[in-house]
């Protein structure tokens, strides 16, 4: 019984999604919350870095609608974003708009069912059309340590892409622009080029690098670079240069003294973690 109520809970959600998106998107594109706000400056001025534009984001709230069954626990934060590794959710890819909430709470049912995380592994997931959505809580502007890539998820981002593309699935442009934008802003959040590489420790054994080991990653990398996976699919991967493109443009559209030209930021230091 208790699987049928939620599943009638989530289904009369899932009636009222695309306005309720739409409505979150219209809030994340003009307000200014605790993600965004310049509230606090850290203690060191060399901590004092421009960021470019946050894309809209749909909040955990938003699409999260049904009542967990056990509270989620205090979320895990790392010094800072190095790097972001990009995946596929190994999802249909014919889906509408009002399927997306469905398909997360599924991933996320999955990873905190069968494979008992605490909390939906991605940080972000990004659908089809271009629309993004938060996905591990603790703040869409903070280093939240997630569980998407075995060993390198201390410093680091995950990024979703809902769909698979391993058999000659193309991501949609939508799709494309919407990750360049996420990337650009996250990794700018830490000063970081979008066209650089960083060098990350592994913390187990369970990749294709053994604990302690040190490997040197592309900023914007495929989960496949670091585990043994086809995931994100071979046209997604392929698509991970112009991504790369995509992001150092906007970096670079701004007017931040290393990437080119965005607003100071001031913004308060992450709760160190991990």
């Amino acid at each position: 019984m208790h699987v049928e109520r939620r599943l009638i809970l989530r289904r009369a959600a899932q009636a009222t999604l695309v306005a309720g998106v739409t409505a979150a998107l219209a809030r994340a594109s003009t307000a200014v919350g605790p993600d965004t706000a310049p509230a606090r400056v850290w203690a060191e001025p060399a901590d004092l870095h421009w960021v470019a534009d946050q894309p809209a984001i749909v909040r955990r709230a938003d699409w999260d609608t049904v009542a967990p069954t056990k509270p989620l626990p205090p979320p895990r934060y790392a010094q800072a974003v190095k790097a972001v590794f990009v995946h596929h959710t190994d999802s249909g890819n014919a889906y509408s708009l009002a399927d997306v909430p469905s398909i997360i709470w599924s991933i996320h049912d999955d990873q905190t069912g069968r494979r008992g995380w605490d909390d939906i592994g991605y940080n972000f997931l990004v659908d089809r059309f271009g629309t993004v959505y938060e996905g591990r809580h603790g703040g869409v502007d903070q280093p939240v340590i997630g569980a998407h890539c075995s060993g390198f998820n201390i410093n680091t981002a995950g990024i979703a892409a809902i769909g698979t593309f391993t058999d000659g699935a193309s991501p949609t442009p939508a799709m494309l622009k919407a990750i360049g934008a996420l990337v650009a802003w996250k990794l700018s959040l830490h000063g970081v080029d979008a066209l650089s590489s960083t060098t990350l420790t592994c913390t187990d054994s369970e990749s294709r690098y053994k604990a302690g080991s040190r490997a040197n990653f592309a900023v914007l990398s495929g989960h496949t670079d670091a585990d043994c996976t086809l995931c994100p699919g071979s046209s997604l991967y392929a698509a991970l240069p112009g991504i790369r493109q995509d992001a150092a443009r906007i970096q670079q559209s701004t007017d931040h003294p290393v990437f080119g030209n965005s607003k100071p930021v001031l913004r308060a230091k992450p709760t160190p973690g991990g």
